[in-house]
């Protein structure tokens, strides 16, 4: 009996240590630091485009990062500098929507970068900044954010692009500075704010294409505005934001299946207004303000998820 105990122990300590806990690494950094950045994955490499510099600017650059030789590089710049501009890749091409201008002015252009040049779409039917997008069912969508500023959309605009076509449909709860990410076939909006940052949201919702409503779902364990997401497996990860009391450390991840929250290790640099893309297996955090408000970094850190 005690030789057995013994070899048990030992098999559950193996087990423990084969089993790594979910740890956060730190990253090759951006090499021109900035929030309010819009970030996806394209032809196995992360883009991070726009955003504010510390000059308050808004910059048409647009960073790749290389795998293979674990550095950054430009690609070509956005016709216009935007800050709160949104990013998602669809079969090899980068696109880019939306956004404020350098005027403060939200903006309806939508750029696709196709072979090394960018390429103006059909303008969106709204002007758009401050919201989340996502592709799902060969389609891109774009939801929540701010028509103009200090008023909030309540419609989500939908491109075809078969048809290079914009059409609405009904939209989330109305909001700003959420993020938003699609796994198995659907669209998540997740958290948010009204307007300023003591009005945070923990809402989490997502969309069935073709579906009349939006369905509610468990909230974010914590408020966030200035936030990020991003999908892996069958979970949603949501990173960051800002609130009255700083910037946000708090990671969590949602089982859509399960429909329930776990913690994740707290990111290591707080940030809000930063890019999330999973890569090779990790959850990347990019870039965004150490600080609420206008600050920039360009610090990228990557997690573990388990």
């Amino acid at each position: 009996m005690r030789v057995w105990l013994v070899v048990l122990a030992s098999a559950l300590v193996f087990a423990a240590a084969g089993a790594a806990a979910p740890e956060w690494r730190a990253e090759p950094s951006l090499g021109l630091a900035r929030t309010e950045v819009a970030a996806t994955v394209v032809n196995g490499r992360i883009a991070v485009a726009a955003g504010f510099l510390e000059d308050g600017s808004s910059s048409p650059q647009v960073d790749l990062f290389e795998p293979a030789t674990r550095t950054w590089r430009r690609l070509p710049d956005l016709p216009l500098g935007l800050n709160h501009a949104m990013a998602a890749a669809y079969r090899g091409k980068l696109y880019v929507v939306g956004g404020y201008s350098r005027r403060g002015i939200v903006v309806r252009e939508a750029f696709v970068l196709d072979q090394g040049r960018w390429r103006q779409l059909p303008k969106m039917p709204e002007a758009r900044a401050a919201a989340g997008m996502a592709i799902a069912a060969g389609k891109l969508y774009v939801v929540g954010g701010v028509v103009v500023p200090g008023r909030l959309a309540q419609r989500a605009l939908v491109y075809d692009f078969t048809r290079r076509r914009w059409s609405t449909i009904v939209g989330p709860r109305p909001r700003e500075h959420l993020a938003a990410v699609a796994l198995g076939g659907k669209v998540y909006a997740v958290a948010g704010r009204l307007a300023g940052i003591d009005t945070n949201l923990a809402t989490l919702q997502s969309y069935t294409p073709g579906a009349r409503r939006w369905v509610t779902l468990p909230a974010v364990p914590e408020p966030r505005g200035g936030t990020a997401v991003a999908a892996i497996g069958r979970e949603l990860v949501s990173i960051g934001g800002e609130a009255p009391t700083g910037t946000i450390a708090g990671v969590f991840a949602y089982n859509v299946d399960r429909r329930t929250w776990r913690r994740l290790p707290d990111l290591p640099t707080p940030r809000h207004g930063l890019g999330a893309v999973t890569f090779n297996g990790r959850v990347w955090a990019i870039a965004g303000g150490e600080r609420p408000g206008l600050f920039v970094s360009g610090v990228v850190e990557s997690l573990s998820v388990r």
